[in-house]
């Protein structure tokens, strides 16, 4: 019998013969044979010099953690701690290049409809709750819009029974509180609302139905995977995305989440070749007839995994490039990062042209930051915005009116890559006013259906 490998000794020296360096994660020296009159084998002699000769020191931008101290100048520039970059203001920019930048905006836009449709709805479920005498400005004005949705939802025929709405930036989750009470006692819906934040004064517990289940999932949209939430991979229930001001960048993650990593997973399971669904049960001649009948009777009809998409629109100074799902429709234009940031900047000239007076500022509760969905009125107060580009702050030879012309034609450039994006993903998208600007200021809704539903047609 071959004699044991040896082991170091109790008195925490490496074996003879055997490298001495100390493996930190196994707790444990290195078990590799060292030649004649080496302390350390191969893999381990530079390591363990290199070491031993250099000093760690604690790193100047944050002492939690230390750093080599021949590294340092590496470090620094990578460091998580270090100072991020300022985004650039519109209003640093001279006269002469922001007319170049509104020349590019205009040219860009041209073509594209500024005047979209409007298609303000409401629906019967919300009735006795916008007629409650006790509802302040506030309350019914939210009220309004949920109704509209809801009514667009209806609309495309998205309200029924055996699918799963995904409310993203959900907040308190009262779109999907009100999309359940319009569904009634319809059977298997599911709700999965998608919040990063925690959230109080929640709606969810408040409904007890059989056939709808809430689930509440506290995430950032850019890591939410709906392949791995169960009842849509077991149960493959129709997904109907749905948002109610679903702020800046959280637009972006919420399609890319729903036509990109989901739907676009899903197919490709579904696109699995004929023969090889039924080889198993069926001999080669029934596989060939199968295939000239276009497997309508014997294969399961395809299942789509998105249904629809019901989002209304907002803050789109908050987008980012790097999320931004319009980059391919962007770079068509000639246009990139640099114009796309300050685009997305000049946006909020679409909402903050009628500011309050200095006096009236003052004497106003402050603005709250806010989530991917709040139901602060920040969103819909949009005029009463403080912003670094503000009108004061920018030259002179653009009038109010002008600015906010020029914010509504970024809203919509960047909206319109976002329409692009859905069509090159196989939907047929649609942006409409879904709510009175005196109700909302933000008040597009952008609605998309897959291109092969039988549903009505939806215009850009």
């Amino acid at each position: 019998m071959a004699a044991s490998a040896p082991t170091p000794h109790a008195t925490g020296f490496p074996a003879e013969g055997r490298c001495g360096y100390y493996v930190e994660k196994k707790k444990r020296f290195c078990r590799m044979v060292v030649a004649a009159g080496k302390r350390f084998c191969g893999e381990h002699a530079g390591a363990a010099e290199e070491e031993n000769a250099r000093k760690r020191i604690l790193c100047p931008l944050d002492p939690k953690h230390t750093v080599y101290e021949d590294q340092l100048a590496k470090h620094l520039k990578k460091c998580n701690s270090r100072e991020k970059p300022k985004p650039v203001p519109v209003s640093s920019l001279s006269e002469e290049q922001l007319e170049n930048l509104i020349k590019k905006l205009r040219k860009a836009s041209e073509g594209l409809n500024s005047t979209l449709k409007d298609q303000i709805m409401s629906h019967p479920a919300l009735h006795d709750a916008l007629n409650d005498p006790k509802n302040g400005d506030s309350a019914t004005k939210h009220l309004k819009q949920q109704a509209s949705i809801l009514g667009n939802i209806e609309k495309l025929k998205l309200l029924g029974p055996r699918r799963c709405f995904v409310e993203f930036g959900a907040g308190k989750g009262k779109l999907s509180h009100w999309v359940d009470i319009a569904l009634k006692d319809a059977e298997k819906v599911h709700f999965i609302l998608v919040e990063k934040v925690t959230t109080r004064f929640k709606v969810d517990g408040k409904h007890r139905k059989k056939n709808s289940v809430f689930e509440r999932l506290q995430i950032d949209i850019q890591h939410l995977c709906l392949n791995k939430i169960p009842v849509l991979s077991k149960e493959k229930l129709p997904v109907v995305g749905i948002g109610k001001h679903l702020c800046g960048m959280a637009t972006d993650l919420a399609l890319r989440c729903l036509v990109e990593t989901y739907a676009a997973s899903c197919e490709e399971r579904n696109e699995e070749p004929l023969a090889k669904r039924i080889k198993n049960d069926k001999t080669e001649k029934e596989i060939n007839t199968l295939a000239k009948e276009g497997n309508e009777k014997n294969v399961p009809e395809k299942w789509t995994p998105v249904a629809g998409i019901v989002i209304a629109l907002c803050c789109h100074h908050r987008c980012d490039w790097r999320h931004y799902v319009g980059k391919e429709y962007f770079k068509a234009l000639g246009l990139g990062a640099v114009e796309f940031h300050y685009f997305q900047r000049m946006s909020s000239w679409a909402t903050c042209g009628m500011r309050k007076t200095s006096l009236e500022a003052s004497n106003s509760t402050p603005v709250r930051k806010d989530n991917q969905n709040d139901d602060s009125e920040e969103h819909d107060d949009g005029r009463y915005r403080i912003t670094e580009d503000s009108a004061e702050s920018l030259p002179g030879f653009l009038t109010v009116e002008e600015k906010k012309k020029l914010g509504h034609l970024c809203k919509l450039l960047i909206d319109q890559g976002r329409i692009e994006y859905l069509q090159q993903k196989g939907f047929r998208p649609a942006l409409q006013y879904y709510t009175d600007p005196l109700v909302s200021l933000e008040n597009v809704l952008l609605t998309a259906l897959p291109k092969h539903s039988s549903l009505p047609e939806t215009t850009a």
